[in-house]
C-alpha cells in the first residue's frame, strides 16, 4: 500500500513529527534552518491546497518536458526523496521567524488534507496531478523535510 497524507493515521504520525521538532533541531543536509523548513512547508501546502488568494497554477517548460516522467518515478512507491532534490519557487530564505507559529499552520495544513479539494492545481513542474497523486506527494515531500531535521 502505498502511504499518503489523504490517510488519517499518516496524517496524525506526521503531526507527531512536526510536534517534535525545535529550535535545536539540527539540518542533516541542505542549507534551510528547521524555521526556514517549517516555513517552506507552509508556503507549499498553501499552494497545494489552494488557501493562497491568487495562486497561479501553471507548469513551467522543463516540466512539460520532464514533468509527467517525474511525476510517475516519486509516486510509483513509498520510496523517499532523495537528498538534494530542487526546491522550486517555495523556497524560503533568510526566515527569522517563530518555530512553534509555523508548526501550528504546518500541522493545520496537515489537517486540511482531510478535506482536499483543489480541482484546479497543477503543479509548476508534474503539472496537472491526480489526488492520489497529490496524497503520495505531499506525504513524500513533508517526510523528506522531517528526516531532513531528523525527524
Amino acid at each position: 500500500m502505498i502511504i499518503t497524507i489523504f490517510d488519517p493515521g499518516i496524517r496524525k504520525e506526521l503531526i507527531r513529527r512536526i510536534q517534535s521538532l525545535n529550535d535545536n533541531s539540527q539540518r542533516q543536509w541542505g542549507k534551510m534552518t528547521v524555521c526556514e523548513m517549517a516555513k517552506h512547508m507552509n508556503s507549499w501546502n498553501e499552494w497545494v491546497l489552494g488557501k493562497k488568494e491568487g495562486n497561479v497554477y501553471k507548469q513551467d517548460l522543463l516540466g512539460k518536458i520532464f514533468g509527467k516522467l517525474a511525476l510517475r518515478s516519486q509516486t510509483k512507491d513509498n520510496t523517499p526523496m532523495k537528498k538534494g532534490m530542487p526546491a522550486g519557487p517555495h523556497v524560503v530564505k533568510k526566515f527569522n521567524g517563530n518555530l512553534e507559529l509555523q508548526k501550528k499552520s504546518w500541522i493545520e495544513d496537515v489537517e486540511a488534507y482531510a478535506n482536499y479539494s483543489n480541482p484546479g492545481f497543477v503543479h509548476d513542474f508534474f503539472g496537472k496531478m491526480t489526488d492520489e497523486q497529490i496524497g503520495i506527494f505531499a506525504y513524500k515531500h513533508a517526510d523528506h523535510h522531517l528526516r531532513q531535521f531528523g525527524e
